[in-house]
């Protein structure tokens, strides 16, 4: 029989100040060390555990860096598709003008390491996000996307005498429909009043969003419009004597179209870097890099395996992952600690304990979900990422 709920017990002293202790500080990175060292083979992993293809990546990363290297647009890298601080460094190392982010904290995490030079590709709203954006940019000249004349506003009221610090583009709907005003004259009535209440206007943001199309006329023309909508408008802030420093926009599936099309000045392409199963074959310049190892546990019923990563390990927002190397398997559902595969080609040579290895198939919810990330070659760890949060 279950004790029965009596009176409320109080902590003593002692046991609430165990409790408070001050936590450290914040930086943005996971304070657990992994219980693994460089030189690891892959096969004396615990699982799950995310792996980085590290050759790969940085053919990825090179490929990028050398379609940039003598553009008149440059590279502004997307954070949230590869979260670690490491090859931010890297992205700019090889010649990005800086990172893109798609949230405040993000911001925070990439000023907290020495990379100041970022523009969240997003809007803020609210007093909290507005005083904590106001902040970050006394430290830094981190750039925000605006499409409301009331943040704008709300805003000015907050940076008070050194509104002339806050750096915004005036966010465009060019295609997407989610986010921004629309082209031509609401964008112009925006960056007036940018103007009017002392912040400083840098120019203009229109994402055209993922083009699911093979390299061709098709992509090129959905991508073409969309960028013209953003050309005219500068065009016509221009005619108004609002100079547009920055036109920002694009992505990986169509970098070449917006890297190219006269006026850019920078693109937004990030999944270019780790890539995964499901983008792969709208962007194909670029290979994937994220597996994830983990161990067969189950092969009770017959025809179907079961490994121990789950959603918790993974995120299948984009469909169900497809297991590396190994075309007769085929997963069927993933629960929080369990991936179910159906066994296709009885051949098929796996048994219980055996390590398989799964595609990732969405990078940025998966990224969150693991605190380290370990960089392989040649079958053995070669370094570990901390996961930005």
């Amino acid at each position: 029989m279950c004790d029965s709920p009596g009176q409320p017990i109080t902590p003593s002293p002692e046991a609430r100040a165990r409790w408070s202790k001050a936590p450290m500080e914040h930086t943005g990175l996971s304070k657990k060390q992994p219980p693994i060292m460089p030189g690891v083979e892959v096969k004396d992993l615990p699982t799950p555990a995310l792996l980085l293809d590290m050759d790969t990546m940085e053919r990825n990363l090179s490929l990028m860096a050398e379609f940039f290297k003598n553009k008149t647009a440059k590279l502004r890298p997307h954070f949230k598709s590869q979260q670690m601080i490491d090859l931010a460094h890297r992205q700019i190392a090889a010649g990005a003008i800086g990172l893109t982010c798609a949230r405040l904290e993000q911001a925070q995490i990439l000023v907290d390491q020495g990379i100041e030079n970022i523009l969240i590709a997003n809007e803020i709203a609210g007093n909290v996000h507005i005083r904590h954006f106001v902040e970050l940019s006394h430290r830094a000249p981190v750039i925000v996307a605006v499409d409301s004349a009331s943040v704008v506003e709300e805003m000015a009221a907050i940076a008070g005498s050194r509104v002339h610090e806050l750096n915004v583009v005036v966010d465009l709907n060019v295609r997407v429909g989610r986010c921004g005003v629309q082209p031509g004259e609401a964008a112009l009535c925006l960056a007036k009043a940018v103007l009017s209440k002392g912040l400083r206007f840098r120019g203009l943001m229109g994402y055209e969003g993922h083009i699911g199309l093979p390299a061709g006329p098709d992509k090129q023309r959905v991508a073409h419009e969309a960028l013209q909508r953003l050309m005219d408008t500068k065009a016509l802030l221009e005619q108004e004597g609002v100079p547009v420093e920055i036109v920002t926009c694009g992505g990986t599936s169509d970098y070449i179209e917006a890297a190219t099309f006269p006026g850019v000045t920078e693109v937004q392409a990030g999944s270019y870097l780790l890539m995964d199963t499901w983008y792969a074959p709208h962007a194909t310049d670029f290979q994937p890099t994220l597996t994830v190892l983990s161990t067969v546990i189950s092969n009770s019923v017959g025809n179907r395996l079961v490994a121990d990563a789950g959603a918790k390990a993974m995120s299948a927002g984009n469909g169900l992952p497809p297991i590396k190397g190994m075309p007769g398997l085929e997963v069927k559902a993933l629960h929080s600690e369990h991936t179910l595969m159906e066994i296709q080609d009885p051949s098929i040579p796996v048994e219980v304990g055996d390590l398989i290895e799964i595609w990732v198939t969405t990078l940025d919810p998966t990224l969150r979900l693991h605190n380290y990330i370990f960089g392989i070659r040649n079958s053995k760890v070669e370094e570990i990422f901390p996961v930005a949060r």
